[in-house]
């Protein structure tokens, strides 16, 4: 199959935007648990009346301050209420929200500003209004920052501001604002050049809540609950937030991973949203607990019997035996790993990289099924997705509501349709570059089987030629390392060289494990054990597990073991956790060139 298409489920009409939800669930829901806030160790309730409230006056006191309608407003803070909060108050101001990484350096924000041409921009902390205050001279447009943390917190003041406006200013504005309108230019964290603002309208996002709550009608609506731990920054936790939120389903906010199983506990959520690289941890962890406390023989058991389960639903259903036996580990086993995430978790999505199949396999035989799905910034987040009623491991789904796929003669997945954006925000080369005759461009690689179903092969322009002229996408290769729990990042290499290799990097929260296991010394770093014979055992076992799932010409000959991780700060790796292959490849260019002449 070449193409295919999914009809959609609810037009949006030409006079809709996003911050219309907030008054309706108000008028209609008031006394519906919208949000609940993390403070001094509790959860407190915020009803959509209590919400709309705040909403208003917020952007009270945006339009108090002189932003008017289609202005540029930046928002630079970690996963929190008022993240949310402040979204819906720069809309109903009729304005445009421009996330922005916590994480970004001053030259990045400069960037983000300048290009936007923002007009205000509000930030988290201390730290992060000193490095606006390292920039802000050459910002000329930009007229206000408020600090969401410290004396004059950003909410009240804001609130304060415009408590004299009249509330029927706001709502005027906010109705004046139609369905076509910029709702938000959200930058690409660019894994080549600068990042590129995508210009998504309010109609992008509204059809993107609808099919959200269309693929998961069990998971959005009054009585569900979701933890969002991901930046909001990144447009899947976003997408997904504004989802259960029209959908009615309660909110938390937790800005830490690391107190992220607390808060599991506490919040008990009955699905989260996650990228792989967060399911991966939480079955290592599980599977290293295990095997630490003397009970590593049952766990493995009840791993393979959940994968067989899962399999096996996709095959006929499970036998008699297979059905006992997953009930047996279902009160021994799954019951806890069910546990560490609330207690009350029935399902989790997951995007922005592959999942894994045998991941996938084991928590859905765990009962936690992972909906892995597919989308791009430019895509308002999912364009295709795995839903309860169709389901295939190894693929992210069919196309959400009102979305059409086509695969390309040279193997590239088109996308167009009501999530798919307009443009990039100032770069019209960019922009004719990307979407052809109405199909966006994604550059990745995918195949469609005879039921609309999507798998990605690879990424057009990660395809690596060896000298011996054989294509080579590293996607699936480096994806397999990372799901080792020893493995943080690999990038593989070799594009015009005799073979494949690959440079690897150790998982620091894992490593002191490690080393226990192993009996190495507590204070040995990475690079005294580089060349430790059993560091390089078990990585070559990740390695040749990488290599079942390629062809000989494919596989991976050589590895180097690297002194530390690729990171942000270093510019190797983007917030959103995918490699710049340029930076890491001039960074370690001797690496490199070691593997090809030793």
């Amino acid at each position: 199959m070449r193409e295919y298409t999914a009809p959609s489920v609810q037009a949006v009409a030409e006079d809709e935007n996003m911050a219309d939800v907030v008054w309706v669930n108000a008028e209609r829901f008031g006394d519906t648990v919208s949000f609940r806030r993390h403070r001094d160790g509790s959860w407190y309730d915020v009803t959509a009346r209590e919400f709309a409230a705040e909403v208003l006056a917020v952007a009270k006191g945006l339009m108090t301050s002189g932003i008017g309608k289609g202005d540029r407003v930046g928002l630079m803070s970690k996963t929190r209420y008022e993240w949310t909060l402040l979204d819906f108050a720069i809309w109903a101001a009729g304005a445009v929200s421009v996330p922005i990484y916590e994480t970004s350096s001053a030259e990045q924000l400069h960037w983000i500003l300048s290009d936007s041409g923002a007009k205000a921009v509000l930030v988290e902390t201390a730290e992060h209004a000193a490095t606006l205050e390292e920039v802000r001279g050459r910002l000329p447009e930009l007229d206000n920052a408020w600090q969401i943390e410290g004396d004059k917190p950003a909410v009240s003041a804001l609130s304060s501001l415009g408590a004299d406006l009249a509330d029927d200013q706001v709502h005027e504005r906010r109705r004046s604002v139609r369905a076509a309108d910029l709702a938000t230019i959200v930058y690409t964290s660019g894994t080549t050049g600068r990042p590129k603002g995508v210009m998504l309208t309010h109609h992008n996002l509204l059809a993107e809540v609808r099919a959200d709550i269309n693929a998961f009608p069990q998971l959005m609506g009054a009585g569900n609950s979701l933890l969002l731990f991901l930046p909001l920054a990144h447009i899947l936790a976003r997408a997904i937030a504004l989802t259960a939120f029209t959908s009615r389903a309660t909110l938390g906010h937790t800005p830490d991973i690391k107190d992220l199983v607390a808060d599991l506990g506490t919040f008990r959520p009955t699905f989260v949203v996650a990228v792989p690289r967060v399911f991966e941890k939480v079955y290592n962890g599980a599977k290293l607990k295990a095997h630490s406390e003397g009970k590593g023989k049952i766990f493995d058991a009840a791993e393979a019997t959940a994968v067989a389960y899962s399999q096996a639903n996709d095959s006929g259903g499970p036998g008699l035996g297979l059905r006992l036996k997953h009930a047996v580990f279902d009160k021994l086993v799954y019951t806890k790993l069910r546990a560490a995430l609330g207690g009350r978790c029935i399902a989790a999505v997951s995007g922005g990289a592959p999942l894994g199949a045998r991941l996938a396999h084991f928590f859905r035989g765990i009962g936690v099924p992972v909906f892995e799905g597919y989308g791009l910034t430019e895509t308002s987040a999912a364009a295709n997705v795995n839903t309860e009623g169709a389901f295939k491991v190894g693929t992210v789904g069919r196309p959400v509501a009102g979305t059409s796929v086509r695969i390309a003669d040279d193997g590239e997945v088109l996308l167009s349709g009501d999530v798919v954006f307009s443009g990039y925000w100032n770069n019209e080369q960019a922009t004719a570059e990307a979407i052809e005759d109405g199909w966006f461009r994604t550059g990745d690689l995918g195949e469609l089987d005879d039921e609309g179903f999507l798998k990605i092969t690879g990424r057009k322009k990660e395809i690596i030629v060896t000298a011996g002229g054989k294509n080579v996408a590293p996607s699936v290769l480096e994806d397999t390392l990372k799901a080792n729990p020893l493995i943080s990042q690999a990038m593989v290499v070799g594009d015009q060289r005799p073979f494949i290799a690959a440079l690897l990097t150790v998982d620091e929260e894992f490593f002191p494990t490690w080393k226990s296991q192993r009996g190495k010394p507590e204070s040995a770093t990475v690079s005294e054990l580089a060349d430790d014979p059993d560091l390089l055992a078990d990585m070559q076992a990740a390695v040749d597990e990488a290599n079942k799932q390629v062809s000989q010409a494919e596989s991976i000959r050589k590895f180097t073991i690297l002194p530390r991780d690729f990171t942000e700060a270093g510019g190797e790796i983007t917030p959103s956790l995918k490699l710049k292959r340029n930076v890491v490849s001039k960074n370690h260019a001797n690496a490199i060139d070691s593997l090809y002449t030793r």
